[in-house]
């Protein structure tokens, strides 16, 4: 499955992990010194859900942002 949104496009994001080691200065300490930087992704939260496109009911792959901002629209139970 793709891990991008079909109705806003959001898809994963690159990062840094970034570990720190040492006591704040805002806690008394010497400050915070940077041992390790790992990359990193951050993945959009992608749900498979049934919806109405150009009046067919099918399946699309959206964000959870896009789901409850009602960009989607549900087909109705009968």
């Amino acid at each position: 499955m793709a891990r991008v949104c079909e109705m806003c496009g959001k898809g994963p994001v690159s990062g840094n992990r970034i570990i720190r080691k040492g006591l704040r200065k805002s806690k008394g300490g010497i400050g915070l010194h940077t041992t390790g930087i790992t990359r990193r992704r951050f993945l959009p939260n992608i749900q498979r859900v049934r919806a109405i496109v150009d009046g067919v009911s099918r399946r699309v792959n959206v964000c959870a942002s896009c789901i409850r901002a009602g960009k989607i629209v549900k087909p109705t139970s009968l």
